[in-house]
């Protein structure tokens, strides 16, 4: 059976087995997508089926998962890339899936047995606990909002703040995970610049999956001078892969924000 007509059987079978969670993004280029739920996480796994698979390639894929850290998404791949090569020259999409699936149980299973030992804590703790102070009772710095670029079918928002330590970072992250549109994008990559007392740099970014995208972003703050800030591009992808164009785009939704917001200025920025 040739790569198409394998194709066309498994997309049916993926279609059977999982109904609304599998999705067409864009059937004429071979893109689909599926949510994968486990309890109160899910991971959804963007794929675009290339004329050389199954018999000689994998599935280009992207993973878009907020709720994971970064080396537990890289774990996933590592994962998947193990799956293709016990599999190599077969349909892989099913074997995916249920290895996410499967990832996704035992994150739940810690998950569940933190909780547990966290209420135990709780427990014996008296009344006094409640003079620590809650993240959730801080004061978050102010969130810009920038405008979205959208390109077929890809879209692009900033968001900026002025951050003065890496609590301030937590904050915002965490107020940003916080609204679902954001938490669901395919990517939430950032970089952050902060002075120091001494007049030193705090500085970290963060691909989210995109690589080279947080260091991108960093590279840009620190060419633009920008200090005390952290900068997050979403991006929500459309099933259609942008080539070194996503870059770009990236790189005007951090500019556009930042001015927006008056964090930089139009001839610093052309400095």
């Amino acid at each position: 059976m040739d790569n198409f007509s394998q194709q066309v059987d498994e997309v049916e079978a993926l279609r059977a087995i999982y109904g609304e969670d599998w999705q067409v993004e864009d059937e004429e280029n071979g893109a689909f997508s599926m949510n994968v739920h486990e309890g109160n996480k899910s991971i959804k796994l963007y794929v675009k089926l290339t004329a050389d698979y199954p018999s000689s390639a994998p599935p280009h894929y992207e993973l878009s998962a907020p709720e994971l850290r970064l080396e537990q998404k890289n774990h996933i791949c590592s994962l998947l890339q193990e799956v293709y090569l016990s599999l190599a020259g077969e349909p892989v999409l099913y074997a995916w899936i249920e290895k996410i699936r499967e990832e996704l149980q035992k994150d739940k299973s810690c998950t569940e047995k933190s909780v547990i030992k966290d209420k135990e804590v709780d427990k014996s703790q008296d009344n006094s606990s409640n003079l620590n102070v809650n993240i959730e009772d801080e004061k978050c710095p102010e969130i810009f909002h920038g405008e979205v670029i959208v390109d077929r079918k890809s879209s692009f928002q900033g968001h900026v703040a002025q951050v003065f330590s890496t609590h301030d970072v937590k904050m915002v992250l965490k107020k940003l995970y916080r609204i679902k549109k954001i938490e669901q994008a395919t990517h939430n990559m950032y970089a952050y610049r902060i002075v120091t007392d001494n007049k030193n740099f705090v500085q970290d970014c963060e691909d989210d999956g995109e690589n080279q995208a947080g260091g991108r972003l960093l590279h840009l703050l620190q060419i633009v001078d920008a200090k005390n800030v952290i900068v997050v591009i979403s991006r929500w992808y459309g099933g259609v892969h942008l080539g070194p164009d996503r870059f770009r785009h990236i790189n005007n939704a951090a500019r556009q924000v930042l001015e927006a917001a008056n964090l930089i200025s139009r001839n610093k920025e052309k400095k």
